[in-house]
């Protein structure tokens, strides 16, 4: 694998990250499932839960997101007049 495939490679997989688990916490909010439970059984901590472990961890991976939409904001901001 040549280095800018490896590069490419890289790039993409830090974008599916936010998305992959955001779709996780939606699966498990809606489906439930063992873990679910087992993990908020002991009902130590409002972040007790898959739900939770999930929606933070999108929380932790938006970073490529937010930085791929400010490059696209400031992009699209080049050769506009300001009024």
């Amino acid at each position: 694998m040549s280095k800018r495939a490896a590069i490419d490679a890289a790039h993409w997989l830090r974008l599916a990250a936010a998305p992959t688990f955001a779709i996780m916490a939606l699966l498990t909010a809606a489906f439930g499932g063992s873990a679910d439970a087992l993990c908020s059984a002991t009902g130590a901590s409002l972040l007790g839960g898959m739900v939770p472990m999930y929606l933070l961890m999108t929380a932790f991976h938006a970073a490529p997101w937010l930085k791929l939409i400010g490059s696209h904001a400031r992009t699209s901001q080049v050769g506009k007049n300001p009024a």
